[in-house]
């Protein structure tokens, strides 16, 4: 097949689909499974991060470029960036692998990128749990979103 999606409404209607499930199974392992794990006091704080980055005076704004990055771009970078890359590099890697390596990406991007490079913490947060935690969380979000681009596409 083609390496990208066509660009028409349904294409952004799966994106866009994708990104909201993606997002409320990231909310719920975030905010609700992260503060129960041992180790961890608290829930994953994307918003803080994003607080930090950007020198925000409020976590309100934070939350709102969390939440679009995570809704918008993200489900778009899957189908124009890593999805593409993984159909030219591995062709025959199953959906579920080329999710979690999506979502394992966003995690090296929030972890390394973001929190070390950009705001000055240390790399991965020196692998605390709340890492682990981290990771676990992102490779959920890129799963579901390679999950609902697979069954839109499936239905076309």
């Amino acid at each position: 097949g083609d390496l990208f999606p066509p660009l028409v409404a349904s294409t952004f209607a799966t994106a866009l689909m994708a990104g909201v499930a993606a997002d409320l199974s990231w909310e719920v392992w975030a905010r609700v499974v992260t503060p129960l794990l041992p180790g961890i006091y608290g829930p994953l704080e994307p918003a803080a991060l994003v607080q930090d980055v950007f020198g925000l005076a409020s976590r309100f704004p934070a939350e709102i470029i969390h939440l679009i990055v995570g809704v918008v771009f993200y489900p778009l970078g899957y189908l124009f960036i890593a999805r593409p890359l993984q159909r030219l590099i591995l062709p025959s890697l199953p959906w579920l692998l080329t999710g979690a390596g999506f979502g394992i990406g966003l995690w090296v991007f929030a972890l390394y990128v973001m929190a070390h490079l950009f705001a000055g913490l240390p790399a991965f947060l020196d692998f605390i749990p709340l890492t682990w935690a981290s990771l676990a969380g992102h490779i959920l979000f890129g799963v579901v979103t390679a999950w609902v681009v697979r069954v839109r596409e499936m239905r076309a």
